[in-house]
């Protein structure tokens, strides 16, 4: 299947806000600029915990392979592939990594779009 790549932050809305802020559910809509995405199906989900970057040396290799389990504090995406209202299907994902000290949840990500 073609993609094509977006990339882009977004802020998204939920009917019921998630118990846990760093393990969401996955929204009931993506706000972009002038834009109102409704989601209507949830067709698929993934976190990946892989350690990236600079944090990937800092962790023992025994504490590395149980954290790219389960995850660590700012460590990890969790992704949703999502329908939306007018029928396009989008890759959507929380990003856990801080940014700063008031971006500490996190951030979501439009991701990229399916195209058929």
């Amino acid at each position: 299947m073609e993609t094509r790549f977006l990339g882009e932050p977004v802020t998204v809305e939920f009917d019921v806000e998630p118990t846990l802020s760093k393990s969401p559910t996955c929204p009931q809509r993506i706000l972009r600029p002038g834009q109102t995405l409704a989601i209507v199906a949830v067709l698929e989900e993934w976190r990946d915990y892989r350690r990236t970057g600079r944090m990937r040396a800092n962790m023992q290799a025994d504490h590395a392979l149980l954290a790219s389990q389960r995850g660590s504090w700012g460590v990890g995406r969790f992704f949703f592939r999502v329908r939306v209202e007018d029928g396009r299907i989008f890759d959507l994902y929380y990003d856990r990594a801080p940014t700063g000290h008031a971006g500490r949840a996190g951030s979501w990500h439009l991701y990229r779009e399916l195209l058929s």
